[in-house]
């Protein structure tokens, strides 16, 4: 029908163009940014998809570079473990060194100032070593590294390689005794006091420390009293425990056994000690020591004894005032505290072999929990290869739902092109057919 107020093929040319226009427009869109899903209208379902996928690829690749942080952890510790090495096997060395006995003691004292600082290093590196502010060589925390959900975790366990956790603590070792009482001035003010009825009169000390059942040489000291009281301070009474100590000989192999066995402590470095006074501090010579015998003899006889400590103050005699008041572990008063040693050194042959299976062991802690780093790396390692295959895997898949099919989509853009351009020409044709009615107006 020719009509003049509604141009129904115009319309209709109208309706087609703006289909094949928007059509055309998506094509477009599609193509500049590469992606066949732009809004949910696109593909709700395939968007839903999709997003779900990008967010498992984005926890994965961070998991994968979480992997990564934890091998650059490892190979931090790792590498001061490889110091923590190093001083091993120097204190390893000395402890050898010490050995042997063509040295003297002095020449051993200088060698275990150095196992001691080797030691301390030690201590340094492990409680120094830190990634991210997280130390892993002076505990034995576990850390997690996570990749995924809760349960995708691999667990590195710290190390404890300061010198309490492998075992190379130093000190003096063996067994020891120290005072209750003390002095503010060792070599002046008096320590302890004997008396007696007539001059000669005396109490006589002897010190025995016990190393596996076998007793090391038996010390012997005397405090001479007399009808006046007779002082001693702490400085006498360690140089008359060393004048003996120190005068001991040699052992069955030759090896020199004279040392220091009393000395004034001050008792900031003992527990429970005033910090402003001196203490007698008597040890044992072998590192290996367990036990400690101490008899105070008294009476005109010499026969009366106080068994287990320094102090042979007693009832049983007033021939002497020995000022201690100590109570011992086993509930006896009178006598001096004495305890097992802490720690190892190499100031004597013996206590050099001892000290060389401490290290030893310590040698062997540090390479087990270097391993354990080493093959926590190698997982790690797997487990970045695995994720970062899931990563591709799953882009791929998210790529078929998301990506555009270019040549597809090319062709489609040329067909709406095709299509939109003959829809304006049909427009404009359709645009004409009322001119053709107003000609039968004429």
């Amino acid at each position: 029908m020719l009509a003049i107020k509604n141009n129904l093929m115009a319309a209709n040319a109208a309706r087609q163009l703006g289909i094949n226009y928007d059509a055309l427009a998506t094509s477009v869109e599609r193509l500049s940014s590469g992606l066949r899903i732009n809004s949910a209208k696109d593909d709700a379902a395939g968007l839903a998809v999709r997003e779900l996928m990008r967010a498992d690829i984005a926890v994965i690749d961070q998991g994968s570079r979480n992997a990564m942080d934890g091998i650059s952890m490892l190979q931090t510790m790792e590498g001061a473990m490889q110091t923590i090495n190093d001083a091993l096997v120097r204190m390893n060395q000395l402890a050898e060194q010490a050995t042997t006995g063509s040295y003297s003691d002095a020449q051993r004292i200088i060698m275990n100032a150095e196992f001691a600082e080797m030691a301390e290093e030690i201590e340094r590196i492990a409680t120094g070593s830190k990634f991210n502010d997280i130390t892993m060589l002076d505990n034995t925390t576990d850390v997690d590294i996570q990749f995924g959900s809760s349960s995708d975790v691999v667990t590195v366990s710290g190390a404890d390689m300061t010198k309490s956790g492998l075992g190379i603590t130093t000190g003096s070792a063996g067994y020891k005794a120290v005072s209750d009482t003390g002095v503010a001035n060792a070599a002046s003010d008096t320590w302890t006091t004997v008396t007696g009825d007539e001059a000669g009169d005396k109490v006589t000390i002897e010190i025995t420390f016990d190393t596996d059942s076998v007793a090391e040489d038996k010390i012997t000291i005397e405090l001479v009293g007399g009808a006046a009281p007779v002082n001693y301070t702490l400085q006498q009474v360690v140089d008359l425990i060393n004048a003996e100590s120190q005068n001991l000989g040699n052992d069955e192999n030759g090896v020199s056994k004279n040392y220091a066995m009393a000395s004034a402590v001050k008792g900031d470095d003992l527990y429970g000690r005033d910090p402003l006074k001196y203490y007698l501090q008597v040890d044992s010579r072998l590192a290996t020591a367990d036990g400690l015998t101490m008899e105070g003899k008294v009476g005109d006889d010499g026969t009366e004894t106080v068994d287990g400590g320094f102090d042979a103050c007693s009832a049983k005699s007033t021939l002497f005032d020995l000022t201690e008041a100590y109570i011992a572990d086993d509930g006896d008063s009178g006598k001096m505290g004495y305890a097992a040693g802490t720690g190892i050194n190499i100031l004597s042959p013996a206590a050099a072999n001892l000290a060389m299976t401490a290290v030893t062991a310590a040698i062997n802690a540090k390479d087990t929990a270097r391993a354990a780093f080493g093959y926590k790396m190698n997982r790690l390692e797997s487990t970045i290869s695995v994720l970062n295959i899931q990563s591709e895997n799953l882009l791929a898949a998210e790529s078929r739902i998301s990506d555009v099919d270019v040549a597809t989509e090319m062709a489609a853009l040329t067909r709406f092109q095709v299509l939109s351009q003959a829809g304006v020409s049909m427009l404009a044709q359709a645009n004409m057919m009322p001119q053709m009615a107003l000609t039968l107006l004429r």
